[in-house]
């Protein structure tokens, strides 16, 4: 290698390392910094590397552009989800530039002191709206589950999300990873990405958190997990009232978040589907024709609601791509855990980076999974980027010639 294409080998690397972690901070200097990051690879002369599910994946894709070329009105609906196409380049140059156990162990650790940022400015912003609910004399649960804390992102989903990603990372590197300096200070991380989730008071990411760490805590102290619904059960009895009211909101909910308006979306989406099996009405297409797949009596007296989207990743894929993509997708997902899982299997006793890479990555596919069943989660940038980096650094933990130099 020459001089030249070292540096550029280096710069490629270190403009990746900083596009990812900047991913929680801003989907602006995400952008820019992939961008370089593309550039510097393809002039470095590095060979360019796809993890195994590049089959499912450039399948799920293909079918993505199918269903676009064929929509109603392709250059104006579905033009968002193709230009989404550049997310995935992440996956790419983390594959390709990012092949050492240190780099990937640094940049969790970014992600966990970032997010602790991210998760402070929640605190500003929760307390502030709390400020605003007591001058306005307006009841708090009503105002606040409308107004939610956002950190550095647009949404509140989003900044969960993130917050949900990079806890699930950290706890499995805490778990499993080899012995982290001060790790007071992590486990400090640790505790402010958590209350910043409890705070965000996005339910579908507090079930996706728990079901993804009910499985991080099995394979590291079985025992417990036995205690972890009296833990809860606890913490719901010494929180606020206001803050009770919103756990018990998922089975009793209240008319200023009632859960009939995704009742509605899920059974739009379902005749979405039925009407289009095979490449459905388009990327993005729910967003333009929702209104004309819920009954004239329903649509007039919808509750509250978001109707954009299907609050259901499946339904809208399905919805979206058609049933065959959704099934590609499907095989995209149980194909990464069998590969994590088979690659913990051969593992030696002990801990290591590599055991904690493919920890994080099922536990991060586990809650995506999850929170997918009331939420479009993949269909936001920030978040697949998190999980695509995810996804990236438990294959090169499969990799056997990965860097293990400390």
């Amino acid at each position: 290698m020459n001089p030249s294409q070292s540096l550029m080998s280096r710069a490629a690397l270190w403009l990746t390392f900083a596009a990812a972690a900047s991913i929680v901070l801003s989907i602006a200097a995400f952008n820019i910094l992939m961008a370089l990051a593309l550039a510097a690879l393809l002039f470095s002369g590095e060979p360019i590397r796809l993890p195994p599910i590049k089959l499912p994946l450039g399948i799920f894709l293909s079918l993505t552009l199918v269903a676009w070329i064929f929509s109603p009105d392709p250059w104006m609906d579905g033009m968002p989800q193709i230009r989404k196409f550049w997310v995935f380049c992440i996956l790419l140059l983390v594959f390709s530039t990012l092949r050492s156990l240190s780099v990937l162990r640094w940049l969790f650790l970014a992600w966990a002191g970032l997010a602790s940022i991210a998760a402070l400015r929640g605190f500003v912003q929760f307390f502030t709206k709390v400020e605003q609910a007591h001058q306005a004399g307006i009841d708090l649960y009503q105002y606040y589950v409308a107004e939610r804390i956002t950190g550095f992102t647009s949404h509140w989903n989003t900044y969960a999300a993130e917050e949900m990603f990079a806890l699930l990372v950290l706890a499995a590197m805490l778990f499993f990873g080899l012995r982290i300096r001060k790790s007071w200070i992590w486990i400090l991380c640790g505790v402010l990405m958590a209350v910043a989730l409890y705070l965000g008071w996005t339910r579908a990411v507090w079930l996706a958190t728990a079901a993804a760490g009910l499985y991080l805590v099995w394979f590291w102290k079985r025992w417990l997990v036995l205690s972890l619904p009296l833990l809860a059960v606890v913490a719901f009895f010494v929180s606020p009232a206001v803050l009770r009211e919103r756990v018990t909101s998922m089975l009793r909910p209240q008319q200023v978040d009632s859960n009939t308006f995704r009742i509605i979306a899920w059974n739009a989406g379902i005749q979405m589907i039925e009407k289009h099996p095979l490449l459905g009405i388009g990327p993005e297409g729910p967003k333009y024709h929702f209104k004309e797949y819920v009954p004239a009596d329903i649509w007039a007296t919808r509750p509250v609601g978001f109707y954009e989207h299907l609050h259901n990743v499946y339904l809208q894929y399905g919805a979206e791509r058609g049933i065959p993509a959704l099934l590609v997708f499907l095989w995209l997902m149980v194909r990464i855990l069998v590969d994590f899982a088979r690659g913990l299997r051969a593992l030696p006793p002990g801990l290591g980076d590599r055991r904690c890479l493919l920890h994080a990555g099922i536990a991060v596919v586990i809650a995506a999974m999850v929170e997918g069943v009331a939420e479009v989660n993949l269909g936001d940038s920030e978040v697949l980027t998190m999980f695509l980096v995810v996804i990236a650094a438990g294959y090169l933990a499969l990799e056997k010639d990965l860097s293990t130099v400390p």
